[in-house]
């Protein structure tokens, strides 16, 4: 369990302390065993986030994988210079929508003229003012940007309040009869910090369980 900026043991210490009905959870879960996705770069993150939007792995894995086949030489994976240089009709036979192509087609531009940091960049960056970055990118919303600080960055205090599935987690994890709003969700989520994205994972592996 490499690459985190925190210490997961520290935090899971932190939040059995401070909640014990998340305490309960995390023994029920078991070790935090949240992974790092590698990223090569933020263009290449996020331009795979884009591509996964609203499909299954599998389907947005077999998108993916036509795109990068577009350029045999990218070894590095495609670059912003790849994708201007591409034809759209080229980018929708790989099976991306019109939607996804000006997408991924914003976010080269972008990338290309300096607008957004390079990953390096980003790790110097507090999460409001990363997230507020992102979010100028056509097709990256705050939930896009907040899973890129969770799961390539490893930021420790990231709560997606506009997560489906997070909120769905904590009304069964605390036996609430109506999902929370993100406002209540928000206030509930108050005693975790400063460690929410580990919170966040255990409720999620919560939701999995029987």
């Amino acid at each position: 369990m490499t690459g985190f900026p925190f210490k997961p043991a520290k935090a899971v210490a932190h939040l059995k302390a401070a909640d014990p009905a998340l305490a309960a959870i995390i023994d029920a879960v078991g070790p935090f065993r949240m992974e790092l996705k590698i990223s090569r770069s933020l263009f290449g993150a996020l331009a795979e986030a884009i591509v996964y939007q609203q499909l299954s792995n599998k389907a947005a894995a077999t998108i993916h994988g036509r795109v990068e086949a577009l350029f045999p030489r990218a070894t590095a994976g495609f670059t912003p210079r790849h994708i201007l240089a591409t034809p759209d009709e080229k980018l929708r036979g790989c099976g991306l929508s019109r939607a996804k192509v000006l997408a991924v087609q914003d976010l080269a531009r972008r990338v290309a003229g300096g607008e957004l940091p390079t990953m390096e960049e980003a790790q110097a960056l507090a999460d409001a003012e990363l997230i507020e970055r992102l979010v100028k990118v056509r097709g990256i919303g705050r939930w896009s940007a907040e899973m890129f600080l969770m799961f390539r960055l490893g930021r420790p205090d990231v709560l997606p309040l506009d997560d489906y599935s997070l909120r769905k987690a904590y009304a069964k994890a605390f036996r609430k009869r109506v999902l929370p709003s993100p406002q209540a969700l928000e206030k509930a989520g108050e005693k975790w910090r400063p460690y929410r994205t580990v919170a966040s994972w255990y409720l999620w592996r919560a939701l999995e369980r029987p």
